[in-house]
């Protein structure tokens, strides 16, 4: 299962949020050892600030073990700052820091990919679709790129790749489209939409 967290409910999912910020540390300080920024056994950088929305992903046994941010373009982004020219101008939403971090009880895998992964793409996408995006913009690294690729959801550059520290990095646009949901979830054999999230009550 996939779950919206919009910034209206940190308050009601702070566990959840603190558990995502763990689940980050082991991904890209302890196994991708990135040079970011730590609190404690958490990964938290300066974007995190700035009331993102996340996508968490659950296991079976309920279990953060996936995580996606969500930042509207307007406003400052990993993109905007390190790259603003690809934005021609445009407003799109951004990804970053997806990440994934299965125990070996759960790699059952498709194209060689787990389960899960499909579902944080199809989480995205039907997350883009329920914004009206047409692409969302993202940083990521190579290793990803084959990943999304693999799954059916192909990354359009918008340059070539690029070394920072130990991550060959790329930029590019992925498509928000039901014919990019359905081949994802054709891939994934997933079977119904996979997001959840809260409804804002009136007071």
């Amino acid at each position: 299962m996939m779950q919206v967290i919009t910034p209206e409910f940190y308050g009601v999912f702070a566990e959840e949020l603190a558990e995502m910020h763990r689940l980050r540390y082991r991904v890209f300080k302890d196994r991708l050892q990135w040079d970011v920024e730590i609190s404690g056994d958490m990964e938290v950088d300066e974007f995190d600030a700035l009331h993102p929305i996340y996508l968490i992903q659950r296991a079976r046994d309920h279990r953060i073990q996936g995580c996606v941010r969500m930042l509207p373009s307007m406003g400052p982004t990993m993109l905007r700052e390190a790259f603003p020219a690809l934005l021609d101008g445009n407003s799109f939403w951004e990804s970053s820091r997806f990440a994934l971090d299965v125990d070996d009880a759960a790699r059952t895998t498709l194209h060689g990919l787990t389960s899960a992964t499909y579902e944080l793409f199809a989480g995205m996408l039907e997350f883009g679709l329920s914004r009206h995006l047409t692409d969302i913009v993202t940083v990521t690294d190579t290793r990803i790129e084959r990943i999304l690729r693999r799954a059916g959801w192909v990354l359009r550059r918008t340059g070539q790749p690029r070394r920072f520290g130990n991550t060959q990095a790329v930029a590019g646009y992925l498509e928000v489209s039901l014919e990019c949901l359905a081949r994802v979830r054709s891939a994934g054999k997933l079977r119904s939409p996979v997001l959840w999230e809260p409804a804002v009550t009136a007071a």
